[in-house]
């Protein structure tokens, strides 16, 4: 028997990815039995990294993750899903605050394409007050933002966003 493979979609603007976004796609991985983290255009974000050097980072960050992939869109999310076959949307809870958010985005999302579900993950304790935007500011007073973002790209990540006082941390 040919089952079919249940395909989920873990969509953000990944500027730049972190160990918290690392957490939702690798406990999606446990959840799906392929993965797709997909970059999209947020209109409102003016992006620190292009859609290629996200891209990029995701793709050497999950390198050693067995099905997980990464593609990037400019469109809306449901499009890509239908077009892939994803049956889920998964997204990553730090707080009310962000459920108010994804709840509504989430009810769209449905009401645009019917065969989707959104599947919310509450994040770990250790990264429920991370953010690319706190990474953002840490590194831009020069601070180590080490412990916050994979280690395989940590040194492009910092460099990127602090050239002038980014020293490697042994």
């Amino acid at each position: 028997m040919n089952q079919q493979k249940r395909i989920a979609v873990v969509p953000g603007s990944f500027d730049p990815i972190t160990k918290g976004h690392m957490d939702i796609i690798r406990r999606a991985q446990g959840l799906f039995d392929r993965v797709i983290v997909l970059v999209v255009i947020n209109a409102q974000k003016q992006p620190q990294f292009s859609l290629q050097e996200r891209v990029e980072l995701i793709r050497s960050s999950v390198d050693n993750l067995s099905g997980v992939e990464v593609d990037s869109y400019e469109g809306l999310l449901v499009d890509y899903v239908r077009d892939v076959g994803a049956c889920a949307i998964v997204k990553g809870l730090r707080a009310v605050s962000d459920f108010e958010y994804e709840f509504q985005m989430a009810l769209m999302n449905k009401q645009l394409y019917d065969k989707v579900e959104t599947v919310f993950l509450t994040t770990s304790t250790e990264n429920q007050y991370l953010s690319s935007s706190v990474v953002k500011q840490i590194a831009s007073f020069g601070g180590n933002i080490k412990p916050f973002v994979p280690e395989q790209v940590h040194e492009r990540i910092a460099s990127r966003l602090n050239p002038v006082q980014h020293k490697p941390v042994k």
